[in-house]
């Protein structure tokens, strides 16, 4: 099988393409989008766990804790200790990552009215099952049981 005929390449492929296109946006405006997809997660009024963002954006902690420090010292963030929780701390946006966040949604909101006027809705409905059909396997496959060499 070619790599053009994966599954994987297709996604992967689109997934670098939209990567680059938002990049270029943010990059106007001095960021990344790996800052705007961790603005865009941080709720604007309450703050978010810090514990809670990698999970929603497929990070390791360990980069995420880096990534944080580096926006906190751009002054998009500021980190203070979670009122429900003494042994958690809790992000918060500055006026900064608040103009910031917008701009990331905005862009990510153009590109969705984009593709919505270039692609008919039934087309979309079919994609949106398929790539959700694509994360069940996804899944399946990672809580599979992994068989002891013995039982092989």
């Amino acid at each position: 099988m070619r790599r053009e005929e994966t599954v994987d390449h297709h996604i992967k492929s689109a997934w670098h393409a939209i990567y680059r296109m938002y990049n270029q946006t943010a990059l106007k405006s001095n960021f990344t989008t790996s800052i705007g997809f961790v603005l865009l997660n941080i709720d604007s009024h309450e703050g978010t766990p810090a514990t809670k963002i990698a999970p929603l954006i497929g990070l390791e902690s360990r980069s995420l804790t880096r990534m944080l420090k580096n926006m906190e010292e751009k002054g998009l963030v500021i980190k203070r200790p979670d009122p429900n929780d003494g042994r958690s701390v809790r992000i918060f946006l500055t006026d900064l990552g608040k103009e910031k966040k917008a701009i990331s949604r905005k862009t990510v909101l153009d590109f969705n009215n984009t593709v919505r006027e270039a692609i008919p809705d039934n087309k979309l409905e079919t994609f949106f099952e398929v790539i959700n059909g694509i994360n069940q396997v996804v899944e399946d496959e990672i809580n599979k049981p992994i068989l002891d060499h013995e039982e092989i």
